[in-house]
């Protein structure tokens, strides 16, 4: 009879961590804990993403209306929508060292 033990061991290991994964506040559009206390360090190294989106969306306008209205930058406002987002479809950040 084979020997199971690793995949098992493995297996274990990935619901332990399911099991641990952040559950969803009431409020499907509130950020993570973790991206805000990302957003909020002012020494976290940040990068640039630069994408075509459709111009009928007015992003741009959008996101500089709101951070005046805010007082977000609009680089948070952009992270802050986009992890919402991916986290919601199931794709979270990968835990690691690059992360505080």
């Amino acid at each position: 009879m084979p020997d199971h033990s690793r995949h098992v061991r493995i297996l274990r290991e990935i619901a332990d961590v399911l099991d641990t994964e952040f559950q969803p506040a009431d409020d499907a559009l509130a950020p993570h804990p973790d991206t805000l206390d990302v957003i909020g360090n002012r020494h976290t190294k940040r990068g640039q993403i630069n994408y075509a989106v459709p111009e009928v969306l007015q992003l741009q306008r959008r996101i500089r209306r709101c951070s005046a209205e805010t007082d977000i930058p609009h680089g948070d406002i952009v992270a802050l929508a986009l992890d919402i987002w991916l986290r919601a479809k199931g794709y979270p950040p990968d835990p690691g060292p690059s992360r505080p």
